[in-house]
Parts: structure tokens; C-alpha cells; sequence
């Protein structure tokens, strides 16, 4: 005996419009974060440098 699946289900539909600014806004966060974190580095290596030159 063979048994048949069902056929899969549609999908909702998506809002371009939506995801597309939530891309915006996750990009913006990515850029934000990179760039206190490039800070950070920055002011570790300057300190660090500071110290060897004493």
C-alpha cells in the first residue's frame, strides 16, 4: 500500500515593503555596533601603545 502526502501548503504572502525596511534597520544596528566596537579597539590600542612608550 503506497500512501500519497498531502500537497504542501501555501505560503502567506509577504510585504516587500515591510522586510525591506527592517533590512534598513538591522544594517543600521550591524553599523552601529561595528563601529562602537571599532572605537573600543581603537581606544584599547592607543592605551596599550601609551603604556609601552613609558
Amino acid at each position: 500500500m503506497h500512501l500519497r502526502p498531502n500537497p504542501p501548503r501555501q505560503l502567506p504572502p509577504q510585504d516587500m515593503t515591510a522586510l525591506d525596511a527592517e533590512e534598513q534597520r538591522a544594517q543600521r544596528v550591524t553599523w552601529a555596533v561595528g563601529l562602537v566596537a571599532a572605537a573600543v579597539l581603537l581606544l584599547l590600542v592607543c592605551l596599550l601603545c601609551s603604556r609601552a612608550l613609558r
